[in-house]
Order: C-alpha cells, then sequence, then structure tokens
C-alpha cells in the first residue's frame, strides 16, 4: 500500500477498535529479526509493516516485488495525526525523555488541535513498571499509542502487551519525538531525495556507526539472494 492506502487501512482499523501493531521496517530491523528468531515472531506477528527505510524499498524492487512507495514512519505520524482532527481521535505518547515527550505533547497539540493528547510517559521504566504503565495508558483509551523507545525495545514491548492495551493502532515511531520536540533535525531534503537520511544521522550521530554495519550486510544479503533466485528460475 501506498501511504494514502496505508492511512485508509489505519482509519478502519481504529473504527474496527481491534488491537493493530504497525511496524516501520528498515534494514536495520531486518538483520536483526534474520539473526533473532525473537525479533522475527514480533515482526512477523504485526498487523501491519510498512516500508520505511529506503533500503527496505530498494531490496523490493531488487526482489521482483516492488512496493507502491516508502511510507515513512515519521510522515506516517503525521498523516495519522490529521486523520485524527477530523475524528478527533485520542493519541497516547509513550517514549524519550521527560522534557523530549513533554515538549512533543505540547507541540503536537498546537499542530493539531483537534486531537486529544490523552496523555504522556517518558521511556524510562523497565519491566518491574510495565504493569504500571499499561494500566495508565489503558485509563486513558487513546486511539492511537506513539512509542519512541528505540526500535530493539518499542517493538517487542507493544507486541508482548498489545491485548492488554487493547489500542486500534500501536506504532513504534524511533526518533521522531526528538525531532517534533525541536531536539534533533530530521535530514534535509536533499538527502531524503537522494535516499540519504540514513547517512545524515550517522553524521549527527557518529556513535550509531556500530548500528550502521547491518546496512552492508543487508545489502549483500539481498543482492545474494537475488542471485540465487535468479538461477533457479
Amino acid at each position: 500500500m501506498n501511504m494514502e492506502e496505508t492511512v485508509e487501512y489505519l482509519k478502519e482499523a481504529v473504527q474496527s477498535r481491534r488491537p493493530h501493531h504497525v511496524i516501520t521496517a528498515n534494514p536495520i530491523m531486518v538483520m536483526t529479526a534474520l539473526e533473532n528468531p525473537a525479533y522475527m515472531s514480533v515482526m512477523t506477528s504485526a498487523e501491519l509493516v510498512v516500508p520505511d527505510g529506503t533500503g527496505v524499498v530498494w531490496a523490493a524492487a531488487k526482489g521482483g516485488e516492488p512496493v507502491r512507495e516508502r511510507v515513512a514512519g515519521f510522515d506516517l505520524l503525521h498523516e495519522l495525526m490529521k486523520a485524527g482532527e477530523h475524528y478527533h481521535w485520542k493519541v497516547y505518547l509513550l517514549g524519550s525523555t521527560s522534557e523530549v515527550i513533554q515538549e512533543t505533547a505540547r507541540r503536537l497539540q498546537l499542530q493539531y488541535p483537534g486531537v486529544v493528547i490523552a496523555g504522556y510517559h517518558d521511556g524510562f521504566f523497565g519491566p518491574a513498571e510495565d504493569d504500571e504503565v499499561v494500566a495508565e495508558i489503558v485509563r486513558a483509551e487513546p486511539d492511537l499509542l506513539f512509542v519512541a523507545r528505540g526500535a530493539d525495545t518499542q517493538e517487542p514491548w507493544i507486541c508482548k502487551y498489545k491485548e492488554q492495551l487493547g489500542i486500534p493502532v500501536m506504532m513504534g515511531v524511533g526518533g521522531s519525538f526528538d525531532i517534533i520536540s525541536g531536539k534533533s533535525k530530521r535530514a534535509p531534503i536533499a538527502f531524503q531525495k537522494l535516499r540519504l537520511e540514513w547517512f545524515y544521522r550517522l553524521l549527527k550521530e557518529p556513535t550509531r556507526y556500530k548500528r550502521m554495519l547491518a546496512l552492508p550486510k543487508f545489502a549483500v544479503k539481498v543482492l545474494r539472494e537475488k542471485d540465487t533466485v535468479t538461477k533457479r528460475g
């Protein structure tokens, strides 16, 4: 599905009230799933996986099953907020630091006054606090839950508590709150058009280099798989 179809699908999800876990997939997440069976289980159990990373879009084309277009998680968040204005949806924000989450809530409420920010909580809590946090979110009765705790943490957490939360749309949004709050900037349009957002983030956050090592591994695997399929054909 393209962005417009994805939003329509998730509008119907809100109307149905059935829990939907939305994963915005990038190459690092795909490689993690291939190397970690538990993470693979999380990925395959999600109701919707969208091609967030340009690498995933490239891989789909190389594999002979191209996607309609990239559906970036940051953009999808804003498209859902726009839809929420019309329907007066309630939104809960979870993750990042106290300062970032408060500023994110403030800015989103200003930008989308028709949406109700039903609550927010920072991401600094451990398994011992999970039940308390889940109960707090359930009491807020949101239509959308955006979780920003890092892909390695947020997706398994949503998967674990999906049925307990019972929220129509639950989506991991990674570093989106940092950008919305103004703590960091999204890659300039030039980088986005060249599909080099990952490189821009690496320049801004050199400590991410270990995570980025998954990118060349991903590219090699895609090309090898393509060669294998071609030879079989």
